[in-house]
């Protein structure tokens, strides 16, 4: 067990290289079942979900091994164990994944349901709905499902979606490349990460077009080649540097991310009086702190991409106990994704919860150290930015949720003049 010490007040100053996008490169390794040509995936960030799945690969008999430097060489040829441990599974959601494209090229998996972070009900009642339309048989049994795909694969099907589902789009999508058959996904995501992920697909030769807003058409092809890819930067990690810089009155340049996948966040920005410089071509954002300047006070509403997304309302409410008047946060995804505010309660922010999920934030509030431990990733990042506009010392437990999604952290901040250091508990 890990803690973070951190020492509040130091303002962050310099340039920082944005990762590989989480919620891309698992997606990406997951295709990569789909052929048995060799993938080689780049920008893959070294986090630990990464090399949870990368085991969890390498125990069904996928050849996954690290090479030159932040590139991954993925190479599928059979399943000898087409089974993933109730153990592997509790460790993340994103497991999941394997579900669509183990059908559609090996025809069946045995999958734990999966575990993550603890943010509510995220049921994956939607994959399995997908999965079956396409022809699989899947049945639950004692924590596991069980599925397999008719003897002559996987065909297409009209699958349309309840509410959006990032990984169900994905999960549906990997699945119909090798279906007989079209299959059209309506009430799609949106996400640029799974944009990218039809990128790769397409460049190993799938045929799969976006055709209205929200419909995503696939038509099935007997095979699909190799390919090398590069992961899109990290949005989500691009809006925590950035929030980083505002929160400290510093001023932090973001290099290896698109500013316009992070619209609904540069909006809240405008309206808040966050100064930035955006350069899409230089895919680098500049995030200028505000120095005597208060910010305001804003309303926010979480909303499938292109709205503002789950992820970074936690990481956000920090910056919003420094605004100047009464702001809300309306959780409309996941119905436990306000129980960070209990701790930043604890370093002296005046949170109202209304009700599971609305938060009512009064500031600007001068944050103070304390003891605080972390429940899932974005509430761990939420914590880090807190402490590092808080006075004192703050002792954060719980950071093996922060390595999930976060690429060596703490060695990014201290290069920005944080005073954060990671101890032994």
């Amino acid at each position: 067990m890990q803690k973070f010490v951190i020492t509040g007040g130091a303002p962050l100053h310099g340039e920082v290289r944005i990762a590989g996008a989480k919620n891309a490169v698992l997606k990406m390794m997951a295709a990569a079942i789909l052929t048995d040509a060799p993938v080689t995936l780049r920008n893959v960030p070294r986090i630990s979900d990464v090399a949870i799945l990368r085991e969890v690969m390498s125990d069904i008999g996928f050849d996954v091994r690290r090479s030159n430097g932040d590139a991954l060489d993925l190479h599928v040829q059979e399943a000898p164990w087409p089974f993933v441990s109730l153990e592997a599974g509790a460790k993340m959601r994103a497991s999941f994944i394997l579900l669509g494209p183990m059908l559609a090229r090996f025809g069946r998996v045995i999958l734990p349901s999966p575990g993550g972070d603890r943010i509510g009900r995220r049921p994956v009642d939607f994959h399995v709905a997908a999965m079956e339309r396409m022809g699989a048989t899947i049945a639950y049994r004692n924590g596991y499902y069980f599925a397999s795909a008719p003897s002559d694969g996987l065909r297409g099907a009209h699958i349309e979606f309840p509410t959006v589902t990032v990984m169900g789009t994905e999960n549906a999508m990997l699945a119909a490349t090798l279906a007989r058959g079209t299959t059209v996904i309506d009430n799609a995501a949106l996400e640029p990460e799974v944009d990218d992920l039809i990128t790769m697909l397409t460049a190993m030769g799938a045929r799969i077009a976006r055709t209205a807003e929200r419909r995503i058409e696939v038509e099935g092809v007997d095979r699909l080649g190799g390919a090398d890819h590069r992961v899109l930067g990290d949005r989500l990690e691009a809006e925590t540097f950035a929030i980083a810089a505002a929160i400290t009155r510093g001023a932090v340049t973001l290099q290896g991310v698109n500013p316009e996948h992070l619209g609904a966040f540069l909006e809240v920005c405008d309206r808040m009086g966050v100064s930035y410089e955006a350069d899409a071509g230089a895919a680098t954002l500049r995030v200028i702190g505000t120095g005597g300047a208060s910010l305001r006070a804003v309303d926010v509403r979480t909303d499938p991409y292109p709205g503002f997304a789950t992820d970074f309302q936690a990481p956000l409410s920090v910056l919003l106990t420094q605004a100047d008047g009464v702001s809300t946060i309306h959780e409309t995804i996941f119905e436990d994704r306000l129980d960070h505010t209990r701790e930043l309660v604890k370093m002296g922010a005046r949170i109202e919860l209304l009700d599971e999920r609305r938060a009512r934030i009064t500031g600007p509030t001068a944050l103070f150290g304390a003891e605080v431990g972390i429940a899932d990733l974005r509430a761990g990042a939420t914590l880090i930015l807190a402490a590092l506009t808080a006075s004192g010392t703050s002792v954060i437990s719980g950071i093996e949720h922060v390595d999930r999604g976060y690429e060596q952290i703490e060695a990014k901040l201290v290069a920005l003049g944080a005073r954060i250091n990671r101890i032994e508990a």
